[in-house]
């Protein structure tokens, strides 16, 4: 399961799976349900905090294991689950950005955290004169990833920069005008009557 898409399809299908059993009639089996999952969860995360301890007893090289387990995307999510993530909320955000900067700038992307409240990303992103709109979306799906990767905790994520630019550049005459200013003109010249209908 080293595909981050296919993680994150797993991790969904345990969120659907939990909102499931919310939805049992029975309150006794329904309760549980939800006592098995909290129990089992809770073993794992002893469990796996006992073993982030000895690691950390190694000294320098077990603080590196730590953090290279810390940048593996399975291991990272279920570290985040429990609470035993090595980086904070905005460190692993701003990591993230980091890590797929230089792919971003290639492609004539820049792109800049500009704000982390609680749980709430917002990221500013700038795409180059030349960017085509195929560039904006791929853009976009690339810091998503990332994004959801790093912190499947997060609440909300804003990307400024990326919105989808017009096909062309045509622009509509009711545009240029404003709606008024062509119902002016429209009055003022019926159709047949305006200059060179003759």
């Amino acid at each position: 399961m080293s595909d981050g898409r296919e993680l994150q399809q797993q991790l969904q299908r345990v969120a659907d799976l939990v909102r499931e059993i919310e939805k049992i009639v029975d309150p006794r089996a329904r309760a549980a349900a939800r006592e098995l999952v909290e129990t089992v969860t809770e073993v794992h995360g002893a469990a796996l905090e006992r073993v982030l301890e000895r690691i950390f007893e190694m000294g320098d090289r077990g603080r590196q294991v730590i953090d290279e387990l810390g940048a593996d995307p399975l291991v990272s999510n279920v570290l985040v689950l429990h609470g035993l993530h090595p980086d904070d909320f905005e460190t692993r955000i701003r990591k993230a950005v980091q890590r797929i900067a230089p792919e971003l700038r290639a492609g004539g992307v820049e792109v800049e955290l500009t704000e982390v409240a609680d749980a709430a990303i917002r990221l500013s992103a700038r795409a180059g004169a030349h960017a085509c709109a195929s560039t904006s979306a791929a853009a976009r799906k690339t810091l998503e990833d990332a994004v959801y990767e790093a912190a499947p905790d997060v609440s909300s994520l804003t990307i400024e920069g990326l919105e989808p630019k017009p096909a062309s550049g045509f622009i509509a005459l009711e545009k240029l005008l404003g709606g008024e200013a062509l119902a002016r003109a429209s009055t003022a010249h019926p159709a047949g009557t305006g200059p060179g209908s003759d």
